[in-house]
């Protein structure tokens, strides 16, 4: 994440951004922890302010996963505390590419999952999204400071 987490909305929000040009345009957060939850917006194949993996479904899901787990990991949370994902893909006969993908990031934790067929994403070459919540009690509260952590507030 190329963002801060921008402080406190109120007693347990949390917000962060990727630093994506199109965040303060449209007018989202990349990741919103708030109370118990961290809900992650649609993710793609983007590198900084790169498209990458044209045509590569595969390719493409494993780096909208490893951006939503940027997200996460910017909030103080991980994949391991995703309980929900949503794949929203552009060629549904691709199905097993993206849920390779989806497998090998959740294989272990397992979450609920939906597959949608939708029509297009905002790029042509773009294949899949994926959004993301995780659950970690007190995630949107304020977190330690690094003192904190070590033992020394």
């Amino acid at each position: 994440m190329t963002g801060e987490v921008r402080g406190q909305d109120g007693p347990l929000t949390r917000r962060v951004s990727s630093g994506a040009v199109w965040e303060p345009v449209v007018g989202y957060s990349r990741a919103v922890a708030a109370g118990d939850y961290v809900f992650v917006s649609g993710c793609t194949s983007i590198d900084g302010a790169q498209f990458v993996h044209p045509d590569d479904a595969f390719a493409q899901t494993t780096q909208a996963i490893a951006n939503v787990a940027a997200a996460l990991e910017a909030l103080g949370s991980g994949l391991r505390d995703v309980v929900r994902t949503r794949m929203f893909v552009t060629d549904m006969t691709r199905w097993e590419e993206y849920g390779r993908a989806h497998g090998a990031a959740f294989g272990s934790s397992m979450p609920a999952t939906s597959m949608i067929g939708i029509s297009a994403l905002v790029d042509a070459r773009m294949l899949v999204e994926v959004e993301a919540v995780a659950y970690r009690p007190g995630i949107g509260g304020p977190q330690p400071g690094p003192d904190a952590v070590a033992g020394l507030a």
